[in-house]
C-alpha cells in the first residue's frame, strides 16, 4: 500500500454536484471531482453545497467541504454532466500549475530507445521531438509562448498537454501515462 499513498490527492476540482444523490434517490448528496495533482477521478460526499469548478480539499487532514471520499471511479462512471465539464476543468488545472507542465517540456525523457515522452503528446512527431530537444539544450523554455516561438509548426503546446491528459483519463487501454494516475479495475 505505500505506492497508493504516493498518489494521494490533496486538492480536487468539482466536475458535478448532485444534491439529491447520484440518481436523485440517495439520501445524501454526492459529487464527482478530479484531483489536481494526479488527475484522480473520485466520488465524494460533500458536507456543504458545491459548485462545478470549486476547488476542495480531499487530503487526509480535516476537510471543510468534504465529509468523506467515497471511492475512486473510472471515466465511464462519470455522469454526463461531469464528462461535459472534464476538458474545461483539466484546462483550469493546467493553467493554475503552468510551471509544472512547462517543466515537462524542459525535462521529458526517453521511454525506450525508440520512443520519447514528448512523442506521446498529440501531433508531436520525431521532427518536433528533435526541434524541442535542440532548443531546450540551448536554454530552457520560459513559457508556452516561448515554446511556440522557438519551434515552428508545433501544435499548441498547452492544448497538447490538455489533450494528452484527457486521453489518459478516457482510454482504459492506455499503455503510457505521463500525467494521470492509472485506473485499474479490480478483478475478483
Amino acid at each position: 500500500m505505500p505506492e497508493e499513498r504516493a498518489f494521494m490527492e490533496e486538492y480536487a476540482v468539482v466536475l458535478d454536484y448532485m444534491p439529491k444523490g447520484k440518481h436523485g434517490l440517495d439520501a445524501e448528496p454526492v459529487a464527482q471531482v478530479i484531483g489536481k495533482r494526479y488527475f484522480t477521478l473520485l466520488e465524494v460526499i460533500p458536507s456543504t453545497e458545491l459548485k462545478v469548478f470549486d476547488t476542495v480539499y480531499v487530503g487526509k487532514d480535516k476537510r471543510d467541504k468534504i465529509k468523506s471520499v467515497k471511492r475512486r471511479i473510472a471515466y465511464d462512471e462519470l455522469t454526463g454532466a461531469a464528462q461535459a465539464e472534464l476538458e474545461a476543468v483539466v484546462e483550469k488545472i493546467v493553467k493554475e500549475d503552468l510551471k509544472r507542465f512547462l517543466d515537462f517540456y524542459n525535462t521529458a525523457k526517453p521511454i525506450t530507445i525508440r520512443m520519447h515522452q514528448l512523442e506521446l503528446l498529440p501531433g508531436f512527431g520525431k521532427k518536433h521531438l528533435q526541434d524541442i530537444l535542440a532548443e531546450r539544450e540551448k536554454r530552457p523554455f520560459k513559457s508556452f509562448e516561448d515554446i511556440e516561438k522557438r519551434i515552428p509548426l508545433l501544435p499548441d503546446p498547452f492544448k497538447a498537454i490538455v489533450r494528452r491528459i484527457l486521453r489518459e483519463l478516457t482510454n482504459p487501454e492506455e499503455k503510457h501515462y505521463l500525467f494521470v494516475r492509472p485506473f485499474r479495475k479490480r478483478r475478483f
